[in-house]
């Protein structure tokens, strides 16, 4: 590489390049940025946040229905993988706070991503993703506890934190569920608002994705706890707290995107 006096310099490795050098609590700075889009003409962020807890109860009452209640802990999970195409509304709407336009419901819904289609390959590859935990999740229980049918899920949570070999689960589910979940992070992140505002592939976004979060890991970290922290207060209050966490996490994402972009 030549400099603007014509010496030629060395060019720097891509993990440097990739490198932003931020510190860990700029992930707080994120977090207060999506706070303020939350809240400049709040009722469509929380309408989509209202939207997504809805479909997220109905997504619950219907593993319960269909006896499928043993996939729900993976399943909640899983939802961290998939927030990140979930919120592709919240980032149009942030970043026609940023362009200067106006905000609502409609435009959040109707979104027409820079990257078209390849966003929904995207998607569809970390819905795989989410399937394979699951599997994988069933497959645990099974080498723990034998090829026998589910008891229910309260019986379920009982043989978990009272039995040894329910300590051993968890902890093994755990590690393998963490793999899975930082795989999604680090791909989904980035890749998903890459694709909304680059025209480029799904595989090049999300491969740059990972390469950015293991470029910057403190900051990545403490974002990762941030959003991990939060997700299970939304949990914790029946999934009612996403009317507010999910459109706060979602703005947030994407001023992280712009911030390591």
């Amino acid at each position: 590489m030549t400099n603007i006096d014509g010496i030629e310099t060395p060019a720097l490795p891509l993990s440097a390049q990739r490198q932003r050098n931020l510190p860990a609590s700029t992930a707080l700075g994120w977090l207060a940025a999506g706070w303020r889009d939350l809240w400049r003409n709040p009722l469509p962020s929380l309408a989509y946040g209202l939207m997504v807890f809805i479909v997220s109860i109905l997504v619950v009452w219907g593993l319960f229905r269909l006896k499928l209640d043993y996939i729900l802990l993976p399943a909640l999970a899983g939802f961290m993988v998939v927030g990140p195409l979930i919120a592709i509304g919240l980032y149009q709407k942030s970043r026609d706070l940023e362009e200067g336009r106006p905000t609502n419901l409609k435009r959040m819904i109707l979104v027409k991503p820079e990257g078209g289609a390849q966003v929904w390959f995207a998607g569809a590859m970390l819905c795989l993703l989410v399937l394979l935990w699951m599997r994988a999740a069933v497959i645990i229980y099974a080498l723990f506890f034998g090829l026998r049918p589910f008891p229910g899920f309260e019986d379920v949570l009982t043989m978990l934190t009272h039995t040894s070999q329910g300590w051993w689960m968890l902890a093994t589910g755990a590690s393998v569920g963490g793999l899975f979940a930082a795989f999604g992070f680090a791909i989904g992140c980035f890749g998903i608002p890459r694709l909304m505002d680059d025209r480029t592939d799904a595989l090049t976004a999300m491969g740059s994705s990972m390469a950015i979060v293991s470029a910057n890991l403190p900051v990545m970290l403490t974002w990762a706890a941030v959003v991990s922290v939060l997700t299970a207060l939304a949990v914790a209050t029946g999934l009612v707290g996403l009317i507010v966490i999910f459109p706060l996490l979602g703005h947030a994402a994407w001023h992280s995107y712009r911030a390591m972009r």
